[in-house]
């Protein structure tokens, strides 16, 4: 959007954005404190909800595995994200598939009370979800963009679509047409307005009060693309016009954050980077999952281990199975080339992942023993170390994560 006074290579964030983000500051001492009033009723009232599902215990070695979840360390995260854009910057939180996996009921409370004001989920009935949460005051985007089948959803729960097209823009205006984000194709060719149809859109209607994109490399801090899309998203938001006041723009998620102010515009949205995963590097560790030994046995060379025998002793062994497999997010592709830990040291995975069940190298491991927990991921194993070893990333790891686990969640310090 073109003023006077406004530099091609840079939009203004709009002055109400700044007032936002002013108010959001001042306030987040106070929401703190009103969050922590609650959380403990909230979560006697969640814990009851999932009793059923959670296997009854008692003192001594268990079956299932452990994943542990640090909200403190989540918050951290988030302010320490926030902090790397100036204060102009709004810094919302991506919370989708059920904030990646570790539950938005016990996360999302814990991100409004370090500061977020907007968050953003994929689609209608995670909104819905994520409004019963929060509470009226948030905002609400849905990356899915808006379709008439959902009408009562949006309106009821308040929620924002991120408009993809203009048939879902025309839907909208004649839908709930309250307040709208509408989202550009820079260049990665999956969701946005191209920018022909930008256009032809003509002024846009007063409801769009965010413009975003989304960067396709931005993990890669010295790919070309992401110096391409930034130019073709400064065009195509220069070349814009407002029934209303000017919208906020967006373009950087975590990988935007890491690549500096040029990217931050109004409003940045990290998402993995709050959980710890790449490329924040400086993240503090979020997860820890650990699963029991079952059994140990010893193998003579030759044997083999697992289906398909695809692993075979070589010497003799001590082979370990433990209560984790597929089934709990371990993906199969990790066998023969992942490795869990076990009092410091390395236990390489021998042979395939299955079901329900791993099988390591405990050879060399004295402390060893039926009923030991071993560590999947966790502060000596990150977990973009066991997603690279399956030859996936760090998103795929934590959305995977099975409901088998026991879950328990550090809440944050004081």
């Amino acid at each position: 959007m073109t003023r006077p006074g406004r530099q091609a290579g840079g939009p203004k964030v709009p002055e109400r954005a700044k007032e936002k983000r002013s108010a959001r500051k001042e306030g987040a001492t106070e929401r703190s404190a009103e969050t922590r009033s609650v959380e403990g009723e909230r979560d006697r009232a969640s814990s009851s909800a999932r009793a059923p599902l959670a296997p009854v215990r008692d003192e001594g070695p268990v079956l299932e595995g452990r994943l542990t979840i640090d909200l403190g360390a989540i918050a951290e995260n988030w302010r320490a994200l926030d902090a790397r854009s100036s204060a102009e910057v709004e810094t919302a939180a991506v919370i989708k598939a059920d904030a990646y996996g570790l539950g938005a009921e016990r996360v999302a409370p814990i991100l409004a009370a370090a500061g977020a004001r907007s968050f953003f989920v994929a689609q209608p009935s995670e909104g819905v979800a994520l409004r019963a949460i929060l509470g009226e005051g948030p905002t609400i985007y849905i990356l899915g963009g808006y379709a008439p089948g959902h009408r009562t959803g949006f309106a009821d729960a308040h929620l924002r679509p991120v408009l993809n097209s203009p048939r879902q823009l025309q839907d909208w205006l004649a839908g709930p047409a309250g307040p709208a984000a509408l989202q550009l194709d820079t260049g990665m060719n999956r969701l946005g307005c191209e920018p022909s149809e930008l256009a032809a859109l003509g002024p846009l209607p007063a409801c769009i009060t965010l413009v975003m994109s989304h960067l396709a490399c931005a993990d890669d801090w010295g790919h070309a693309m992401n110096a391409e899309q930034r130019t073709a998203f400064v065009a195509m938001v220069n070349g814009l016009t407002s029934e209303g006041a000017d919208p906020v723009l967006s373009l950087g998620a975590t990988g935007g954050i890491l690549l500096g102010g040029a990217y931050h515009f109004g409003m940045v949205r990290p998402g993995i980077g709050l959980f710890g995963g790449a490329p924040f590097r400086d993240a503090q560790p979020v997860v820890r999952l650990e699963a029991p030994i079952i059994q140990i046995r010893d193998i003579a060379p030759g044997e083999a281990v697992g289906y398909g025998a695809a692993y075979r002793a070589r010497r003799p062994m001590r082979i370990a199975t433990v209560s984790t497999g597929y089934a709990d997010g371990i993906i199969r592709a990790a066998g023969n080339r992942a490795a869990a830990t076990l009092a410091g040291r390395s236990l390489s995975y021998a042979g395939r992942v299955s079901m329900d069940l791993i099988t390591l190298d405990v050879t060399h491991c004295p402390e060893a023993e039926a009923g030991a927990m071993v560590e999947l991921i966790g502060p000596g194993l990150p977990l973009d170390t066991l997603a690279e070893a399956a030859g996936t990333i760090g998103y795929e790891m934590l959305t995977s994560l099975g409901r088998r686990y026991a879950r328990h969640y550090i809440a944050p310090g004081p």
